[in-house]
C-alpha cells in the first residue's frame, strides 16, 4: 500500500529533520511512501491544499479531536485497509492552527497521537515512527516488543 504522507511545511529543527529521514527511510521496507509538503498563508489555504494532495486516497488527519490507535490498533487498520483493496492512505499534519472544520468533515477518520499538544516538527517524527512500527508489527519483526 502507499501511503502518502501530506505536511504542512517540513522539519525545521536538526533532531526532526534527522528522525523523519531516518524513520521515513525505516518506513520504505514496508510501503511505498510519497511526501507531500504544503504551504499557505491561511488556515483555509493549507487545509485546501491538503485536501487537493490527497486526491481521492482516504484522508486521515492528526488532529486531537480523533481517536487514539495503540501499535498494534495501528498495525491492524493498515492491514485492514490493505486486504479491503485501498491502495492509498493520505496522513495529513496541519500547521500551528489545525486543520479547519471542513477538511475534518471531509476526513474518512481523525488521528490524535495523544493528549498532548506536540510541536509540528516532533509530531511529524512521531507519525513516521508510529507508521514504521506498524509495519514492523505486521512483519512480525521485533521492533515491538509491546
Amino acid at each position: 500500500m502507499r501511503l502518502h504522507l501530506i505536511t504542512v511545511g517540513e522539519p525545521k529543527l536538526a533532531y526532526a529533520r534527522a528522525g523523519w529521514d531516518e524513520y521515513e527511510k525505516r518506513l520504505r521496507r514496508f510501503h511505498r511512501v510519497q511526501i507531500t509538503r504544503v504551504s499557505a498563508r491561511t488556515q483555509a489555504q493549507e487545509s485546501e491544499a491538503v485536501r487537493r494532495a490527497a486526491g481521492r486516497a482516504p484522508l486521515v488527519l492528526l488532529d486531537p479531536r480523533g481517536a487514539q490507535f495503540t501499535s498494534e490498533g495501528l498495525s491492524a487498520f493498515l492491514d485492514a485497509q490493505a486486504v479491503s483493496g485501498v491502495g492509498e492512505l493520505a496522513f495529513a499534519v496541519g500547521g500551528p492552527d489545525g486543520h479547519t472544520d471542513e477538511l475534518r468533515a471531509g476526513a474518512a477518520r481523525l488521528w490524535s497521537l495523544g493528549q498532548l499538544t506536540l510541536p509540528h516538527d516532533l509530531a511529524m517524527v512521531v507519525l513516521l515512527e508510529a507508521l514504521y512500527r506498524a509495519g514492523t508489527i505486521s512483519a512480525g519483526e521485533p521492533y515491538h516488543r509491546g
